[in-house]
């Protein structure tokens, strides 16, 4: 069993940066991909980043490539989602996961609460 707890919402100007956190509680944390999610409203939930237990292999989607950045340090159960020149269209409720999955959400058990970011034009 893992719980996931996000952090580091908030209201940001376009071209601004925040730095989101996933704090996980569970021994099996290390052995688990760890993706970050992003649902706006009214529409579904999209994939954003992912990254492999090892942290050896990532994968972002097209529309955050180049500004955002996902990490993980398995000593503090904590995966990150650092996010930079950000854009109103990045306003959405951000969720951390923990699975085997990839790119899908069905591939992920486990899922933090969300954390609301919203992007000012």
């Amino acid at each position: 069993q893992v719980q996931l707890v996000e952090s580091g919402g908030g209201l940001v100007q376009a071209g601004g940066s925040l730095r989101l956190s996933c704090a996980a509680s569970g021994r099996m944390f290390s052995t688990y991909n760890m993706g970050w999610f992003r649902q706006a409203p009214g529409k579904e939930r999209e994939f954003v980043a992912t990254i492999t237990w090892s942290g050896g292999a990532i994968k972002y989607a097209d529309s955050v490539k180049g500004r955002f950045t996902i990490s993980r340090d398995n000593a503090k159960n904590t995966v990150y989602l650092q996010m930079d020149s950000l854009k109103p269209n990045d306003t959405a409720v951000y969720y951390c996961a923990a699975g085997v999955g990839w790119i899908r959400t069905t591939g992920y058990a486990y899922w933090g609460q969300g954390t609301q970011v919203t992007v000012s034009s």
